[in-house]
């Protein structure tokens, strides 16, 4: 077998007889001589005019041995009489960590303040339909954690954290789609994910592991330093050798926890913004550069980071042919995210587009300086919403010229939008960055700025604004022995994947201290 990497026009790339032929080209051989042509890896590539597939394939010849090897997967134990770990959050991160506790021989015990995912979804269809928060089963909180229901993107700017394919391998064993290993940007997609992460839990209790739903952690059970378990608002306690703390960006009570009992936490820089919505067919249409195959094309992507001053402008999140929803965790919040099906077949993209944000930017030191911050803008648009969960809105064009529209476009926003200032309801700063940063994507994506677009507030989730530190080297937080601060809500990943990495690695520390 060869390794092969090859740009294929979508024609070359959808048509076998084709594909084989811009193969045998590249490799000056006849079509005849080639056994088999396997994608292995794709990526679109709009740079040029030309839109492109750029490929890596596996090529073989006729009379030449296949490659039979078939790719390692997941070996669980039985742990039902194995040493016990806590996990609290189940999570992407809280999920892989179980999951990974299986394969190294311990109990996974998954504490989770919200609802199996079946249950959850009542409650975010009530969420929009009654304009009304559960605070402990939400687009955040629950089984899954928040990306369940926020599209179910698989990829990770970062490749020093773990083996990605070993995640990606884990969720086509519980049901995703095999294509998820051949994407750069793969993604499963909301309706499907809910299946897949029932199908882990399987799993989970099938090899001896445990749930215990609708259980919020109120406190750490500790003895001279030493983590031994939790202790839950119902009186429960779950003990184990280690408690892995996985609760997600949006559990704030666990920050005020560890502020009463004077245990270290640090304020972390964040970003927030905006949802930018577009006619997806315009953003094709700008990416694909009028392309007449694109029925040949899923529906266009983009990412685009620009620097205004000290800030950091970048889209976030970007969900073609998706929805955006009202993620707020609480009553008196307005907080939007995007999430797309896997066909991503809606008429409209939406993306976060949003502002780095640092201690010196609210001239405060307070570990909960941003936190503070969060709030404060996530409770003026749940003002500007008129006190309710509707997205307060603005054409894009209207938010350039700062005044506030009069007319709103069409949204495929999961409840009301409201026309409402936002150039007055954001921070100055992030205006005046958003702005600027708009400006300068239109340049890169001329079209960009039309008032077909849409901006819906808040994005604010994008990560925690508080980190629990932890040991570089042990992975345990400096005053804690045997608690493992793990995932988005700890400060340490952003995004599903990297979130299962850093369970991974949790529990591969645990592994080493036993």
């Amino acid at each position: 077998m060869r390794n092969l990497q090859i740009d294929l026009s979508p024609e070359e790339y959808h048509s076998n007889d084709r594909l084989r032929q811009a193969v045998a080209r590249q490799l000056g051989v006849r079509t005849d001589d080639i056994a088999h042509c396997t994608v292995t890896r794709r990526s679109i590539d709009c740079r040029r005019r030309n839109v492109m597939y750029h490929t890596t394939l596996q090529v073989s010849f006729v009379g030449e041995p296949m490659d039979e090897s078939v790719p390692e997967t997941a070996h669980y134990r039985d742990c039902r009489t194995s040493k016990p770990v806590v996990i609290v959050g189940a999570g992407p991160a809280g999920l892989f960590a179980a999951l990974r506790a299986l394969e190294s021989g311990l109990r996974p015990i998954i504490v989770e303040r919200g609802k199996p995912v079946d249950e959850r979804r009542r409650d975010i269809a009530a969420m929009a339909r009654n304009h009304s928060v559960n605070p402990e089963s939400n687009w955040c909180f629950g089984e899954g954690g928040a990306g369940t229901f926020s599209d179910g993107k698989l990829y990770t700017r970062s490749t020093k954290r773990g083996d990605v394919n070993s995640v990606l391998r884990q969720f086509v064993a519980h049901g995703a789609d095999p294509d998820i290993m051949l994407d750069a940007h793969a993604h499963i997609g909301t309706d499907r994910l809910g299946g897949i992460i029932a199908r882990m839990r399987e799993t989970i209790e099938t090899y001896g592991g445990e749930y215990h739903f609708n259980t919020r952690v109120a406190d750490l059970i500790v003895d001279n330093g030493q983590v031994h378990g939790v202790v839950c608002t119902d009186g429960s306690r779950y003990e184990g050798i280690a408690v892995v703390l996985a609760t997600g960006h949006s559990a704030r009570d666990i920050y005020q926890l560890f502020y009463r009992h004077g245990w270290l936490l640090e304020a972390k820089p964040f970003a927030l913004g905006v949802r930018v919505e577009h006619p997806q067919e315009l953003i094709n249409q700008i990416q694909y550069h009028g392309a007449g195959y694109s029925r040949l094309l899923p529906p266009a992507t983009y990412s685009l980071v620009t620097q205004v001053g000290k800030h950091g402008v970048f889209s976030f999140c970007m969900c073609p042919g998706g929805v955006i929803v009202p993620a707020a965790t609480a009553d008196g919040q307005q907080v939007v995210n995007g999430m797309s099906n896997s066909k991503r077949n809606s008429p409209y993209a939406n993306s976060g587009i949003a502002v780095t944000v640092g201690l010196d930017d609210v001239k405060d030191s307070d570990v909960f300086a941003l936190l503070r911050f969060q709030q404060q803008v996530e409770q003026r648009a749940f003002e500007a919403g008129q006190n309710a969960i509707n997205a307060p809105s603005q054409r894009l064009t209207d938010f350039l010229a700062r005044r506030t529209s009069t007319r709103l476009n069409e949204s495929n926003y999961l409840g009301t939008c409201v026309s409402a200032p936002l150039h007055e309801v954001l921070p100055k700063f992030v205006v005046d960055s958003l702005i600027q940063g708009f400006k300068d994507f239109d340049r890169k994506m001329h079209g960009f700025v039309t008032d077909q677009a849409s901006l819906l507030a808040v994005e604010s989730r994008t990560s925690s604004p508080v980190r629990i530190p932890r040991d570089k080297d042990s992975l345990q937080h400096p005053q804690l022995q045997g608690l493992y601060p793990c995932g988005e809500g700890a400060g340490y990943a952003g995004g599903i994947v990297s979130s299962a990495l850093d369970g991974i690695r949790c529990i591969d520390a645990i592994s080493l201290q036993m």
